[in-house]
C-alpha cells in the first residue's frame, strides 16, 4: 500500500463511519473557546466542561476577566491541572486581548500565539474550531494515532507531525481530520492499550500489522 492509498483509505473510513466529528469542549463564542482550550492543556475536556459554566458566568467577556485578578480566577479553576499558572495566563490573556485586539479573538494563528498561555496547538484549535479555517492542531492523541497508523512515519515532534499531515490531507477536511484523529486516540487507539479489536482501521494501520506478526 502506498502512502497516498493509506491516507485515502483511512480518511474515507472516517468520513463513512464518523460523519460528525466535533470538539467536546462546551463554548458559545471564540472567547469562551479560547479560555476552554487554555484550560484543557494536560487536562480532560470533561473536567474543563465542569469548570467553565461558573467561570463564564462570572467572566462572560474579556473585559470582565481583565478587571479581575489571578487569585480570584483561581477559585473557579482550582480543580483544573496547573490552576495557578492558568489563572495567571487567563488574566494576562484577557488584558492583552483588549489592549492589542480590542477584545476580539484574532483568527490568525501567529497573532493568537502572541497571547499568554497560547501555544501553537491552542492557536490551531481556535483557528480550526472557532473560525473553520484549515488547521491541524497536534495534541498527544493526534501525534500518537498519526504515528501508529503510519501517516507520519514516526514524526519526532508535534510540529513535524503537523507539517506532514497538512501536506497530505486535503484542506477541505483538514480541521475535521483533526477531530477524527483526536477522538480516535481518545476512545479507541488509547495510549496504554489500543482497542484494536474495536478498530475498523486495522487493514491500513502499520502498527497493528507489526503487532500481529
Amino acid at each position: 500500500m502506498t502512502q497516498r492509498e493509506r491516507y485515502e483509505k483511512i480518511f474515507e473510513w472516517f468520513e463513512r463511519e464518523v460523519p460528525v466529528a466535533e470538539s467536546e469542549l462546551n463554548y458559545s463564542n471564540p472567547y469562551e473557546l479560547l479560555v476552554a482550550v487554555i484550560l484543557s492543556a494536560q487536562c480532560t475536556d470533561k473536567r474543563v466542561n465542569i469548570v467553565t459554566p461558573s467561570l463564564f458566568k462570572q467572566y462572560p467577556t474579556p473585559w470582565d476577566m481583565a478587571k479581575s485578578n489571578p487569585q480570584e480566577i483561581y477559585t473557579y479553576i482550582r480543580s483544573i491541572s496547573y490552576p495557578n499558572n492558568k489563572a495567571t495566563n487567563l488574566h494576562k490573556m484577557s488584558q492583552m486581548l483588549i489592549e492589542r485586539f480590542d477584545g476580539i479573538v484574532p483568527n490568525n494563528i501567529e497573532m493568537l500565539q502572541e497571547l499568554p498561555g497560547v501555544g501553537r496547538k491552542t492557536a490551531n484549535v481556535v483557528s480550526a474550531v472557532a473560525f473553520n479555517q484549515p488547521a491541524m492542531p497536534v495534541d498527544t492523541h493526534v501525534f500518537r494515532v498519526s504515528n501508529r497508523l503510519g501517516l507520519t512515519n514516526n514524526a519526532k515532534t508535534p510540529f513535524e507531525c503537523e507539517k506532514i499531515l497538512v501536506k497530505n490531507i486535503p484542506q477541505a477536511i483538514l480541521s475535521k481530520a483533526h477531530h477524527w484523529l483526536l477522538l480516535h486516540g481518545r476512545y479507541t487507539c488509547t495510549a496504554r492499550k489500543p482497542h484494536c479489536e474495536q478498530c475498523g482501521l486495522i487493514p491500513y494501520c502499520k502498527s497493528a500489522k507489526k503487532r500481529t506478526k
